[in-house]
């Protein structure tokens, strides 16, 4: 394959008086044409109407040392070389309508020569792949005079560095662990899920929309976000997090946006508001599907302009924030259903992610499990830990289908914590375990809607746990037919009508009576 070389002309090092000593100085453009170990094929040389007759003349000195060489000038000019956006622009533009031919040539982008500006410039399109090859660097031998000096070529395809590729994806790994609060989590979905969320916060100022249910970590999770763009010196300001569903009225306006001294009854002072807080920082909007629609309008301008006008106040006020947003409603229906505006919908929509509850997760819940531990002892100063037997029996119970987990991983965090209290000599065992476990099945029982059938408060603590959820529907049903009726035959009449015709004895109080005996259960405690 050839080489080819790309570079701009060097308006001061590729300049010399004409004469034999031009050939003991360092000249980049003419040098890089003068290594034994570097054949250029052709030079593109990159150059301004003034400095036509230079690049003539430096093209000329290339044909005498390097015959082979072909030297393609190409005129750029720059109204001002040090503009940055006009010197990417023209330099994009020149890209973009080059004939490379990556299967035929090898291309060097030669960034020795041209001004910083133009320097950076061509890293960033190679980099970007816009110019499709690899950097060429060059520099005077030091010691005695040589007009070729040195070069170096540099690969900007970090994977075939080994050491590089090992470092990047060493670090991307610690940035996933920190999002995880170094939870070495198992669900597969769930750690995708926090990789992408990784190279999102690194790249993306985009508001973040985190979907899921309460207690899924939506909260923890955006101050790992912010924490970790803070460590990437990504944010300067603070963290802010609010709580939208504790805005309510006239009071969110204030809270929100601030508000002028003497906007309304109880203004003594300027209030700055949370958007203004959150100043060069991350503003985390829990529960965003709470907000009015008012209070969203001001959001969305807030995030498409960066200004709001505070309550009262004649003058806008800005703000440059991050928005992380987080809700555990159907946005999508809240739209339909007039409650939420769309344009926000669609503005907070482009980075969308769904936590899943605990329940889905269950592979999680044991390294949860050392986490809150963990976390117990750093907090109370007390490090406690299970015996085998009741760890065991704890993680067989919180994997199962009888744990519930509707409160997600505030149960769990809870659970450790009574556990964790209530042994204090520093070991979690059987009994601690069973009594935690009859603990949360009467949680859960009691905030399930539709778990209305009073079963925890007739069954003992130690039958209630055991029943399987089979059973409890048809116990639930039975008794609410007793509570019903008026008799236990009345109530077994009903509760065995279609299977009478087929039996040659009918006593169904009898067989009633029998049912609940299973349970440790009577006639006069159900009815």
């Amino acid at each position: 394959m050839s080489t080819t070389v790309i570079g701009f002309l060097g308006s001061t090092l590729d300049a010399s008086k004409f004469g034999p000593s031009r050939w003991s100085k360092w000249r980049p453009s003419v040098g890089l044409c003068m290594h034994e170990d570097l054949r250029v094929d052709r030079l593109v040389l990159l150059h301004g109407t003034a400095h036509r007759r230079l690049a003539e003349y430096v093209a000329q000195d290339i044909a005498d040392v390097s015959p082979e060489t072909t030297v393609t000038p190409h005129l750029i000019d720059f109204a001002d070389p040090w503009d940055f956006e006009e010197v990417y622009g023209k330099l994009l533009d020149f890209a973009r309508e080059f004939p490379f031919d990556p299967d035929a040539d090898d291309y060097l982008i030669h960034i020795t020569t041209g001004t910083h500006v133009a320097q950076i410039c061509l890293f960033l399109l190679t980099e970007a792949r816009y110019l499709p090859g690899k950097l060429l660097q060059t520099q005077p031998r030091r010691g005695a005079p040589d007009a070729a000096g040195t070069w170096t070529s540099i690969d900007l395809d970090l994977s075939r560095y080994d050491s590089i590729a090992t470092r990047f994806a060493a670090a991307t790994a610690d940035s996933t662990s920190f999002l995880k609060s170094g939870i070495e989590t198992k669900n597969r979905a769930f750690n995708a899920m926090i990789d992408e969320i990784e190279q999102v916060a690194g790249r993306s100022r985009a508001p973040l929309l985190l979907m899921g249910p309460t207690g899924a970590g939506k909260s923890q999770l955006a101050r790992r976000v912010y924490e970790l763009k803070h460590l990437r010196h990504q944010v300067k300001g603070a963290f802010v997090e609010v709580n939208c569903a504790t805005l309510k009225g006239d009071s969110a306006m204030s809270a929100l946006f601030g508000h002028k001294k003497g906007a309304f009854t109880g203004a003594m002072t300027d209030r700055a508001g949370l958007l203004r807080t959150a100043d060069g920082g991350m503003l985390f909007l829990d529960e965003i599907g709470e907000l009015g629609i008012d209070e969203q309008a001001m959001i969305l301008r807030a995030i498409e302009e960066g200004r709001f006008l505070p309550v009262g106040a004649d003058k806008e006020a800005a703000s440059d924030f991050q928005l992380v947003a987080g809700t555990n409603r159907d946005l999508v229906t809240a739209v339909a259903d007039g409650c939420f505006r769309d344009d926000l919908f669609a503005r907070l929509n482009l980075w969308t992610f769904r936590l899943p509850g605990l329940a889905d997760r269950r592979e999680d819940i044991e390294p949860n499990l050392e986490y809150e531990l963990e976390r117990f002892a750093q907090r109370e100063g007390t490090r406690v830990t299970f015996n085998k037997e009741a760890r065991e029996r704890y993680l067989a119970f919180a994997m199962s289908s009888a744990a519930a987990w509707t409160g997600n991983f505030r149960d769990l965090a809870s659970s450790v914590t009574r556990m964790a209290t209530l042994s204090p000599n520093g070991r979690i065992d059987r009994d601690c375990v069973e009594a935690e476990i009859v603990r949360l099945t009467r949680l859960w029982s009691a905030r399930t809607p539709d778990d209305e059938d009073g079963l925890a408060d007739l069954l003992s603590e130690d039958r209630f746990v055991a029943i399987d959820p089979f059973d409890r529907v048809q116990l639930a049903e039975v008794v609410r037919v007793c509570r019903s009726s008026r008799s236990l035959s009345e109530a077994g009449r009903t509760l065995f009508a279609a299977s009478r015709k087929a039996r040659a004895s009918t006593n169904d109080a009898d067989r009633l009576r029998k049912y609940l005996a299973r349970f440790g259960l009577e006639w006069a405690s159900v009815s």
